[in-house]
């Protein structure tokens, strides 16, 4: 079992910069690929970023490409995620996901109990 914590949600004005944070725990937790979904009001759940258990390989939606970027410290089990150049359209509540393998599928990995992002225009 792996357990995520994420930390850093909140409000921002559009244009503004956010780093959330996500601490990993659990037996198994070392060296598995980690990442991002999100799901804003009335919409489905949707893939932001992730990032392979060696943190050499990583993806991003193209709707946050240039703007946002996952990193990892594997010494503190943690996956962060800089989100520059906020958009309103970028609220929603931010889940961090733990898998075996990567790249993550939704379907196949450990949840997180989300953050909220809010930004304002």
């Amino acid at each position: 079992q792996v357990q995520l914590v994420e930390s850093g949600g909140g409000l921002v004005q559009a244009g503004g910069s956010l780093r959330l944070s996500c601490a990993a725990s659990g037996r198994t937790a070392s060296g598995y690929a980690m990442g991002w979904f999100r799901q804003a009001p009335g919409k489905d759940r949707e893939f932001v970023a992730d990032i392979s258990g060696s943190g050499r390989t990583t993806r991003h939606a193209d709707s946050v490409k240039g703007r946002f970027t996952v990193s990892r410290d594997n010494a503190k089990n943690t996956v962060y995620l800089q989100m520059n150049s906020l958009k309103p359209e970028d609220t929603a509540v931010y889940y961090c996901v733990a898998g075996v393998t990567w790249p993550l599928l939704m379907e196949n990995v450990y949840w997180g109990q989300g953050t909220q992002v809010t930004v304002s225009s």
